[in-house]
């Protein structure tokens, strides 16, 4: 099985900084897309920052200037360095990549199960 796992979430004061992983393991042939998202309480689910092949990167436009989405590929692993946070960052965190792995004959979709991050003095 493949399966992807965040952590580093936490309560933080406004201003402060956090850096959220997330790890992939499993039988994994390749790695394409991966992606941050966020849910705040009671909120539709939003797009945070997508980082590709190439290390090509978008960000939302709530959170640029603020936050790093970044990858080391031999750890299978993406970071996202969150930093000037505020408590409308105040979210679960979830990891999605776009895997290939031994069972699938193209990419597919993943989550993580999330991690909490909660802004507030």
């Amino acid at each position: 099985q493949v399966q992807l796992v965040e952590s580093g979430g936490g309560l933080v004061q406004p201003g402060g900084s956090l850096r959220l992983s997330c790890a992939a393991s499993g039988s994994i042939f390749n790695i394409y897309h991966m992606t941050w998202y966020r849910q705040a309480p009671g909120k539709q689910r939003e797009l945070v920052a997508i980082i590709r092949g190439g290390d090509n990167t978008i960000y939302a436009d709530a959170i640029k200037g603020r936050f790093t989405i970044s990858r080391d590929n031999a750890r299978n692993t993406m970071y996202l360095q969150m930093n000037s946070l505020r408590p409308e960052d105040t979210a679960v965190y979830y990891c999605n990549a776009a895997l290939l792995t031994r069972v699938s004959a193209a990419p597919t979709s993943h989550w993580g199960q999330g991690t909490q991050v909660t802004v507030s003095s």
